[in-house]
């Protein structure tokens, strides 16, 4: 008679060996953990997970019984390290959870049985015990999923409890006309007709397409459409990255005039973006101030070429021609609209002024000239826009037709900011963010390059009449006292901190807050003045009639962080023990939210100076202490716990690279070993700012966390690269953190895992309200997905980063499309709840804006053109909502 002997399956083997090699590297990398100071828990977690595989191999049902206990350890061990937090536990469990009902399966049970002296009865037992755990971890897996330990739930006070009513702006409700609505910086519309019960139903009323997007020569990556739209009268008015400036009718999207400038090439460019246009009302032409004495008026321009004939306005949401021909010789275009007002003739250019000092300056190409022959100008504008560009001008048009105006600049319809500029190298000096304008002025600051040596351009604060373009004064924080327009032929201090952010003015009070940058290099100060030691990383309140310093406050004591003052100060009028304080609102990378009297700067919440870590790189210091405001935002102090991952393994890493670096909380000094600064560079707040209610008294705010690494490279010499690998600059872009003439170049990036997620667990990116008076923060929520950046488009709501500025407005919606997914989404500003999201076809990291369309209706209006860095899709996409007709009044 034949007998039947089973088949002994292979399956418990491949899965041992599998399990062997994951216990291996847990145990092998546990030790290395262990070394450093870190968890005990890896290395005998590893050579218990060892000896199941190796259990396994050998067919052994003990290899059930083994896996249960080291799964118990391994719950227990996770809920006493980060509670119920499902991102923490999946990261720590993931692994074993999976290979342990891989091993309740009927092939590797059926194995385990056929194994030699392998007993039913033992393994039934093991198999039940294993079974059980694993529905408790599971279980308590579901549990944390409804449980949110990062949730802070309250509400915020309602209207009028507060605040005093917004000071009068002159700016109709249902419009846009500066960067944050008006140049108070909030951020806050007094419309209401969109709220909690209707903005449900938003709806896309229209949509319009540039044409303008990344991948032009000499392009860089930060190529970025980030502008937010000024609306006036019927109209829209925005800027593109590659600087053209656009008007649309605002209730039916449809292109009106378009108008071109083309920027001069080779430009040593870091950034290419604009973050928005300026407005001057037709009445503060007439009452601007007159040129200062001795000043050097208009800088020297040179000829530009011909004008090319202006094409064909296209179709609404489709590309127009100006925009995807390859970029040709300087010229000035204006594309009329028929849908928009006739432009006028051609006016004669008014007669050349002459130089004041060679137009040509050494290394320095010739910028284009607005105002041209063949251009389309116009003798007087009474209203106009002014555009900053990449090649250092700044560009008046007239708002009605797109044309030059050639009242301002002497003729030329421009300004040069290159002008007394010290170690030029073009494009490596602009205004990346809109100039601020008062019925007299234009103040103007600018970007410069990061980190590419001892010896950039000087980041003066300069003041030129509104109507002429004289200059009227500068200030210079590296010679801070005087003002006095700069001479011919002279420069401005080398290396002088910069503000390359949005600034807000008190016409009222006579100032206009600057909110400053830090003094390259970022991360080494051993070589700064006791002028940039005073005024960097400040926001500093200048004087309106004479740019003299009226205060300022530091936010950060010797900056070696790349923590210079990101975002527009905000002003509001605030209730505070029953008086009214003019009150400024300064957000900051570092996560605290100032709150100053802008008077006099001093604090009206509470600011402590907090012990700060010591030890700075040699021929370096460390400040004692750094401010702290009583409304902060900054995050507690990282701990091992702390470190997460995709999986178990690239979770020990983190936590194994964390314990390598020198971490001694926030404001550790860089080091040449590697620092881990928590907050990192891109800030709990950047450029976006945050959005203030004058009503209630309130903030609506998106704090970032992302922590980055930050590693001095020791130079031998001031010409060697060392931290480009040697490769060429993109273009004519010079080798970014190589910092020549200090002694340490910079090594940055974000601290990842090797899957490229962060190194800490999510949430990294939240909604937050606070209340201004008291500086509570009454609820904070974790916002937006990873959809559209992983590999499966998981819509998981585990908080992401935000870039791009929030919007509040009367109805009681906030709304915000800066995040890494693609969606817009309003909230309900007293508790922070989402009401509404709708998908956008690239990323949205820019600040959203809201008006009233000549149909009654209030548009709300988003920019979607994506962010290099932020490896968000690239669009030129600009969408405006709107309830349907008949619905608002639900």
């Amino acid at each position: 008679m034949a007998i039947h002997t089973p088949t002994r399956s292979r399956f418990p083997v491949v899965l041992g060996v599998l399990t062997a090699l994951a216990g291996a590297v847990l145990a092998g990398a546990g030790l290395w953990l262990v070394v450093l100071g870190g968890s005990w828990y890896y290395l005998p977690a590893g050579l218990a997970l060892l000896a199941v595989g190796v259990l396994l191999v050998r067919r052994r049902p003990a290899a059930l019984g083994l896996m249960a206990a080291l799964v118990a350890v391994t719950l227990a061990w996770s809920l006493w390290e980060v509670g119920l937090d499902w991102w923490p536990l999946a990261a720590r469990g993931d692994v074993l959870f999976v290979l342990g009902v891989l091993m309740l399966t009927p092939w590797a049970r059926r194995g385990l049985l056929a194994g030699p002296g392998a007993v039913p009865s033992a393994r039934r037992g093991g198999g039940a015990a294993l079974g059980a755990v694993l529905a408790l971890f599971a279980a308590i897996g579901v549990a944390s999923w409804f449980v949110d330990r990062h949730e802070v739930a309250g509400s915020l006070p309602s209207a009028d409890t507060a605040a005093t009513a917004p000071a009068t702006d002159g700016v109709p409700p249902g419009e846009w006309h500066a960067y944050g609505r008006t140049g108070f910086g909030q951020r806050y519309s007094p419309l209401a007709q969109i709220t909690p019960a209707n903005v449900d139903g938003l709806e896309v009323a229209w949509q319009y397409r540039t044409g303008d997007v990344r991948g032009r020569p000499g392009d860089p990556v930060e190529t970025t459409f980030e502008a937010t739209p000024l609306k006036v009268g019927n109209r829209l008015y925005f800027c593109t990255p590659h600087q053209s400036v656009i008007a649309l009718d605002a209730t039916t999207g449809a292109e009106v005039w378009r108008y071109d400038p083309k920027i001069q090439g080779e430009l040593a460019l870091q950034h290419l973006t604009c973050r928005g246009l300026s407005y001057q009302a037709a009445a503060a032409t007439a009452a601007s101030a007159p040129a200062a004495a001795g000043s050097s008026a208009v800088a020297p321009v040179v000829a530009g070429d011909a004008v090319a004939p202006a094409a064909a306005p296209a179709p609404v949401a489709a590309p127009t021609a100006a925009d995807t021909a390859p970029a040709a010789a300087p010229t000035a275009v204006v594309s009329p609209s028929p849908a928009g007002p006739s432009a006028p003739a051609p006016a004669a250019a008014t007669a050349a002024v002459a130089p004041t000092e060679p137009a040509a300056r050494a290394g320095q190409s010739a910028q284009p000239v607005a105002a041209a022959d063949g251009a389309r100008t116009v003798a007087q504008c009474p209203a106009r826009l002014f555009m900053p560009t990449a090649d250092g001008r700044l560009i008046a048009l007239d708002p009605e037709t797109g044309a030059v105006c050639t009242d301002f600049g002497q003729g030329r319809g421009q300004i040069d900011l290159w002008a007394n500029m010290p170690n030029l190298n073009p494009g490596s000096y602009y205004s990346t963010s809109p100039v601020v304008l008062t019925q007299k002025l234009i103040v103007v600051g600018g970007t410069v390059l990061d980190n590419v040596s001892t010896k950039e351009q000087s980041g003066v604060i300069r003041g030129f009449d509104i109507a002429t373009g004289a200059l009227v004064w500068n200030w210079d924080s590296g010679n801070p006292d005087d003002t006095a327009p700069i001479g011919p032929g002279q420069r401005y201090t080398v290396n002088s901190p910069n503000s390359w952010s949005i600034s807000s003015v008190d016409e009222a009070l006579g100032m206009v807050y600057v909110p400053l940058g830090n003094q390259p290099p970022d991360q080494w100060g051993g070589n700064r003045s006791p002028a940039v030691e005073k005024y960097s990383s400040s926001v500093v309140a200048l004087d309106l009639a004479t740019g003299k310093v009226r205060w300022n406050f530091q936010t950060v004591h010797h900056d070696l962080w790349d923590y210079d003052v990101p975002a527009q100060p905000s002003l509001v009028d605030l209730k505070v023990n029953g008086a009214t304080v003019p009150a400024l609102v300064q957000p900051t990378k570092q996560g605290e939210l100032f709150v100053l009297d802008r008077r006099t700067g001093t604090p009206v919440l509470p600011v402590t100076e907090d012990p700060a870590p010591q030890g700075a790189a040699a021929g370096d210091r460390s400040a004692p202490t750094q401010p702290r405001s009583a409304l902060s935002f900054d995050p507690p102090r990282l701990a091992g716990r702390d470190m997460w991952g995709a999986t178990v393994f690239d979770q020990l890493y983190c936590r194994i690279a964390f314990h390598k670096l020198r971490y001694e909380g926030r404001f550790t000094p860089p080091s040449t070993g590697g620092s881990l600064i928590y907050p990192g560079n891109f800030g709990v707040f950047n450029w976006g700012g945050v959005a203030v209610d004058p009503q209630r008294g309130t903030v609506f705010a998106t704090p970032t966390y992302l922590p980055f690494v930050s590693t001095l490279v020791p130079r031998t010499d001031a010409t060697t690269q060392l931290v480009q690998g040697g490769s060429p600059p993109q273009g004519a872009l010079p080798a970014l953190n190589e910092n020549f003439g200090a002694p340490f170049a910079i090594k940055l990036g974000p601290f990842v895992s090797p899957f490229g997620v962060p190194c800490i667990a999510p949430p990294w990116g939240y909604v937050a309200g606070a209340d201004l008076a008291t500086g509570k923060v009454a609820w904070q929520h974790r916002n937006g997905t990873v959809r559209d950046q992983s590999p499966i488009p998981v819509p998981f709501k585990m908080g992401v980063p935000n870039l791009g500025g929030p919007i509040v407005t009367a109805g009681g919606v906030a709304f915000l499309s800066g995040t890494i997914d693609y969606f817009v989404r309003a909230y309900d500003v007293a508790n922070g709840r989402q009401l509404w999201q709708h998908r956008l076809p690239a990323g949205g990291q820019a600040t959203p804006m809201t008006y009233t369309g000549t149909d009654g209706r209030q548009y709300l209006v988003v920019v979607a053109g994506g962010h290099g860095s932020l490896g968000t899709k690239v669009g030129d996409y600009v969408i405006a909502y709107a309830l349907p007709a008949g619905k608002a009044a639900r």
